[in-house]
């Protein structure tokens, strides 16, 4: 777990750092700096959606796992989170809550969040998590700056979304052959495009309840090996 804990106190140190300079920031270079951070998570995502050829996989995920977050409605569910911590806390509470719900995805969706918490639970290997607490310590600087204390809460995301996989890592080892890896990654570059889209207010898109799709390719490949012993 130490590979989470390291991330976790790395996004918390960025937002309170970004928060010092918001107030500091005018409005109209923050909008600008938003929509440049927005370009780069554009380039982000595309570059990880390209990590497989399996197309119609990514397509069957996306498709079935969008499905199963809509029934469970996990964008509302996230929305009313960050709005009752933005009660709680804050006048604005719609900009909490986006500030939550947008740094959480961004933060979890990543292939980075998914092999780095695997290696750390198997191997006790947490470099690709140490890594990945600089990128989100620098972004929580920048998303906090300007999206505010929303980005904070994200650390609690985070900490419960990598420690559930540092812990389940050894029974999902099995399972995670390089094919399958790539596949969760190309949906989750896809899952990272989309939030580029929206912080660029060309348009929002659940992504909460797209969250899902990541895991079809593991659920296949699971099923897969369960109907294969048994034949």
């Amino acid at each position: 777990m130490l590979g989470t804990v390291v991330n976790t106190l790395a996004i918390i140190a960025g937002s309170l750092l970004g928060l010092l300079l918001r107030g500091g920031i005018p409005k109209k270079f923050s909008n600008i700096i938003m929509h440049a951070i927005g370009l780069a998570v554009v380039l982000i995502g595309i570059k990880t959606a390209l990590k497989t050829d399996d197309i119609l996989i990514v397509i069957v995920s996306l498709a079935l796992g969008s499905l199963l977050g809509e029934l469970l409605r996990i964008e509302d569910r996230l929305e009313r989170l960050g709005n009752w911590l933005g009660t709680a806390l804050s006048k604005d509470s719609e900009g909490l809550s986006k500030g939550f719900v947008s740094a959480s995805l961004l933060y979890c969706v990543g292939a980075m969040a998914i092999v780095g918490s695997m290696e750390s639970g198997l191997s006790g290997n947490h470099q690709t998590l140490f890594a990945k607490s600089i990128l989100d310590g620098v972004g929580s600087i920048l998303f906090a700056s300007t999206l505010g204390i929303g980005v904070l809460f994200s650390a609690a995301s985070v900490f419960i979304y990598q420690g559930f996989i540092t812990l389940s890592a050894g029974f999902i080892k099995p399972f995670l052959s390089p094919d399958v890896v790539s596949q969760m990654s190309a949906v989750g570059g896809l899952l990272i495009l989309a939030i580029g889209i929206g912080l660029l207010e060309i348009k929002k898109i659940k992504i909460g309840n797209m969250l899902p799709s990541i895991f079809i390719p593991l659920c296949y490949q699971v099923l897969k090996h369960c109907y294969e012993a048994f034949i």
